[in-house]
């Protein structure tokens, strides 16, 4: 860490608050290592709810009654996507936003306008992330199955996910590819709503452009040129949604040391830039092989371990730039790994206040946590298939098609967890009024 803090003094690292100077009203802002809205402290108690736009699309009954639903919980922000790519990679959302480059569904993309509408109403801020690393809404594998003409990769078909790591990181080469993307940067960036005919640029319910979700510049062997190129595509996006928004605030969308090679130089040269206003990390034990679902009792305590040491490593990473930091995606599976609805949560409420203790904690303690988006609002979405596999016109919900349907999901039965995010949530809230 000491060594860390004297590299970042040598890097001349720029203080986020900045992008607090001249800032419109309902516009949240950076102070040193806090975020903040109209002059006071403003915290995330967040969900994700990557399908939000759809729901604003195709079915805005039940995304005002999740909106309702997750106001009541406490939420305050949530993180959706933007656009999805056309692809025939099986585990991918359908249909998609973009059919084509530059071809795109304006109905869906009015998705979005109703969605930012209804959170308006609500009082409630978005994070919007304008790409994805991984398949299942097309991503940067189908950017470079348009562009370098090589296969876009499912790795739920392969089981090769070293290999798709890799080969989907040479996206931030392919210089067609960038022009794509920064066409559909634009193409948000410079919308106005259909619904109240409010320019993004200038809408406060925004709270962050997000460049991707889980950006890495490859897989864990990822080479010294792979990296710089990664940190250079980080800082020159950013700049570049700078140069066309100057209110919003600009995230990464890292998963942390998990998507950075496990190389907190490299973690940390990502989130340095200057246009980059604060921290992202995720965490994922389940997933990185901490913890087995049908072995609780004998891995428990080595999970825990690892994930309050992945916690507050972060948070330190977060104090030494001086920048706030975000936790905006962690999740855990129901008991005994089922995806079945009325499977029990205990051992996710248990995982959820592990936690969330740590990162409300640290947050009242004054370091620079800027708030939480669990993973993944499922509702009143139900899996509709014996297999838990989505299928086309299959309700939405926070599993995305890559995954079971049912996994990291919180529905809107799970009463106990559901009682628990509002606990902390209400917590940060306090924060706000002292």
């Amino acid at each position: 860490m000491i060594a860390l803090a004297a590299s970042l003094l040598m890097m001349g690292v720029v203080p986020a608050d900045a992008a607090t100077a001249g800032k419109p009203a309902g516009f949240v802002a950076v102070q040193k290592t806090h975020f903040t809205r109209d002059g006071k402290a403003y915290y995330i108690a967040g969900a994700n709810f990557w399908y939000g736009a759809y729901l604003g699309a195709n079915d805005k009954a039940r995304l005002v009654k999740e909106l309702d639903t997750l106001k009541s919980m406490g939420i305050n922000n949530v993180r959706v996507l933007a656009v999805s790519e056309k692809t025939d990679m099986p585990s991918a959302v359908r249909p998609a936003t973009t059919s084509a480059p530059g071809k795109y569904d304006e109905r869906l993309l009015a998705g979005m306008d109703v969605l930012l509408a209804e959170l308006a109403k609500r009082d409630m801020t978005a994070v919007i992330y304008l790409n994805n690393f991984w398949q299942w809404s097309g991503g940067m594998t189908q950017y470079l199955n348009w562009f370098a003409g090589t296969p876009a990769l499912d790795p739920n078909v392969t089981k090769d996910y070293d290999t798709y790591m890799r080969e989907t990181a040479k996206f931030y080469r392919n210089d067609k590819a960038q022009a794509e993307y920064r066409n559909v940067i634009r193409t948000f960036v410079q919308r106005k709503n259909t619904v109240n005919g409010r320019a993004y640029a200038s809408d406060p319910v925004i709270m962050s452009w997000q460049l991707a979700n889980e950006p890495r510049p490859g897989n864990g062997n990822a080479t010294a040129d792979e990296k710089a190129v990664y940190v250079k595509w980080i800082a020159d996006t950013a700049g570049y949604i700078r140069s066309l928004d100057k209110h919003h605030l600009v995230s990464t969308g890292s998963e942390g040391l998990a998507g950075s090679a496990q190389d907190a130089d490299l973690f940390v040269k990502a989130h340095q830039a200057r246009d980059v206003d604060y921290l992202t990390y995720h965490l994922w034990p389940k997933n990185w092989g901490w913890i087995d679902s049908k072995r609780v009792d004998a891995t428990w305590n080595d999970a825990l371990a690892k994930s309050s040491h992945y916690l507050n490593v972060h948070i330190d990473y977060a104090k030494q730039l001086g920048k706030p930091i975000v936790l905006e995606e962690f999740g855990m599976d129901r008991d005994g790994a089922s995806f079945d609805i009325k499977a029990p949560t205990t051992v996710r409420d248990r995982f959820y206040k592990e936690v969330l203790d740590v990162v409300v904690g640290r947050a009242e303690k004054g370091d620079p946590v800027a708030g939480f988006n669990f993973w993944a609002w499922g509702g009143a979405g139900r899996a509709a298939n014996p297999d838990y596999w989505w299928k086309e016109g299959n309700d939405l919900m926070g599993d995305p098609p890559q995954e079971e349907q049912g996994l990291y999901s919180v529905f809107d039965t799970d009463k106990s967890t559901m009682a628990l995010i509002r606990q902390y949530a209400d917590r940060l809230h306090a924060l706000e009024r002292k």
